[in-house]
């Protein structure tokens, strides 16, 4: 039988295992915070951003929140996220995408300080990660190594071919899991849209990770038997549903489910990980701060 790999469980979990590090935070004059940075109106960034506020009230990380207008120069985020860096009670940060158009985003993931980097995409911190010394896990490629350990599949040894290369999941996710390390020293296949014969890699793979924005792309005839399937897409398509759109994600579930021996559900498998990773890298960057080692799950 095919198990399907609960990421609401994994990450309430990890989410219960940062209480007893945030309660030592905070009796050390630290209690971590996490700010969030919203330029613009659009519903989904404004749903993403109340979601992580919310989460971090449930296990105790103060909140903090800043509205920028869409219209506002660029100067005026670039000088909120300076009083970010500099205030002692934000110990990590995010600037929700997309921003607009006229904002250049590189030079947002520049402006923030990278030990306030939570999300993991700063120069500085892309680079050790590359080096094998992370400051930060990346939250979606970390939330992804937790999910596999969680179903107890092994990556030492194991062909692993992941469909999308993005800096926020792909590229990350490949210098992972290509560590040496009890989590890595997978071979890995990184595949685009330029990839030609997609389907001979993914059925080769032990594990193939979709993570390219594209509903449905891999089926079950692009899995081999008993391979492990970890869906990073959620993608919004059309369907007769109350709200007009259903969530999928970037594998057709039920066909590859009969292929596979485990794999992830959309919604509710690498989604719920990526917010508790963002948690867990904001209690380690409170603890780094303040110089107050803690243990975390």
């Amino acid at each position: 039988m095919t198990e399907i790999i609960d990421g609401n469980a994994v990450a309430s979990d990890i989410r219960a295992g940062l209480e007893d590090a945030i309660e030592t935070l905070a009796d050390a004059g630290a209690r971590p915070g996490l700010a969030t940075v919203l330029m613009g109106d659009d519903p989904a960034s404004e749903t993403y951003v109340s979601m992580k506020q919310r989460d971090c009230e449930e296990v105790g990380i103060e909140p903090h929140h800043v509205d920028v207008p869409a219209t506002a120069p660029p100067i005026d985020l670039y000088e909120t996220m300076d009083e970010l860096n500099e205030n002692p009670d934000v110990h990590g940060y995010l600037v929700q995408s997309p921003v607009p158009d006229h904002v250049d985003y590189r030079e947002v993931i520049r402006r923030v300080d990278p030990r306030k980097d939570v999300d993991g995409f700063h120069p500085e911190n892309v680079g050790r990660l590359v080096a094998g010394d992370a400051r930060f896990r990346p939250c979606t490629p970390h939330g992804v190594q937790r999910l596999l350990e969680a179903a107890d599949v092994e990556t030492e040894g194991a062909d692993v071919t992941i469909v999308g290369r993005s800096r926020i999941v792909g590229k990350p996710l490949a210098n992972l899991l290509i560590q040496k390390a009890d989590d890595g020293n997978a071979t890995v296949t990184v595949c685009h849209s330029r990839t030609e014969d997609l389907a001979v890699k993914t059925r080769r793979a032990d594990i193939v990770i979709a993570a390219a924005g594209v509903p449905e792309l891999v089926d079950g005839s692009m899995i081999g038997d008993g391979a492990v399937v970890i869906d990073v897409g959620v993608n919004r398509v059309d369907a007769d549903t109350e709200r007009g759109y259903e969530l999928v994600g970037d594998v057709e579930f039920e066909s590859a489910k009969a292929h596979a021996s485990a794999i992830t559900p959309v919604p509710g498998g690498v989604g719920p990980m990526t917010r508790a990773m963002l948690l867990y890298n904001t209690v380690k960057a409170a603890s780094q701060q303040a110089d107050v080692p803690v243990e975390l799950p």
